[in-house]
């Protein structure tokens, strides 16, 4: 997506930043472990392959994408990119994918609204970081930014896949978790996410669900120790 080309997340703990070129060859590394590649379900890829990935998530209108860093040790007046978010500060990424929710269509009250559901990812990819607790800040903070964004994320959506409806709503967020990862489960379920069956799917996996509501902003904030500072992100 491009409503967050420009646009950087600041908590006391870590930094969001768009996914830009200069990522690119760090996360390249990252997925080149097997562990890595495992927990995300992904194939390796040449450099030049991601590359034009990278322009993917930054582009297409169904994904939207932070780099997750090390937060500067003096808060900006902006994010500057190659400086706050340089390679050596790169921690990991989360995403969101958009899809239709076949489970939230058919309602004759909104038929002209094409309901979607959003599948969230996250990745702590330097060990270093990893098991500090650092998800549920990532996570909290990403959703924030969902629910505030979420007029843009729709039209912007919605302006590709219109689908014959008249506009678009995000109906659920959803997270798939490997039934043996028993710490990614309870971050979900930590913020409110929902097992859909105690049964883990044919590929192994719990689904989670976090169903969107008039109070879920409300409901974000009071989980925040601190509200996501909004910076603007400078290339």
């Amino acid at each position: 997506m491009k409503i967050n080309e420009h646009t950087a997340l600041l908590t006391p703990r870590i930094l969001l930043v768009p996914y830009s070129s200069h990522h690119v060859p760090t996360y390249h590394n990252w997925m080149q472990n097997p562990d890595l590649q495992a927990a995300t379900a992904s194939e390796p890829l040449s450099l030049q392959e991601e590359y034009a990935m990278q322009q993917s998530w930054r582009t297409d209108a169904d994904k939207l994408t932070f780099i997750v860093c090390a937060p500067p040790p003096i808060v900006p007046e902006h994010i500057t990119a190659e400086k706050e978010d340089a390679s050596q500060g790169m921690i990991g990424d989360v995403n969101l994918f958009l899809s239709l929710d076949d489970e939230g269509e058919g309602h004759e009250d909104d038929k002209e609204v094409q309901k979607l559901i959003g599948e969230i990812e996250i990745m702590i990819a330097e060990r270093a970081q990893q098991g500090k607790g650092m998800g549920r800040e990532i996570l909290l903070a990403f959703m924030w930014y969902i629910l505030q964004s979420h007029t843009l994320s729709m039209d912007e959506y919605h302006s590709t896949n219109p689908n014959g409806k008249k506009s678009s709503c995000l109906n659920c967020l959803r997270a798939k978790v490997d039934k043996h990862n028993v710490r990614s489960t309870k971050l979900f379920e930590g913020v409110g996410f929902k097992k859909v069956n105690e049964t883990p799917n044919y590929f192994g996996e719990l689904e989670l669900r976090w169903t969107i509501c008039a109070d879920s902003l409300k409901d974000v904030e009071t989980r925040l120790d601190v509200t996501p500072q909004v910076l603007a992100f400078k290339s």
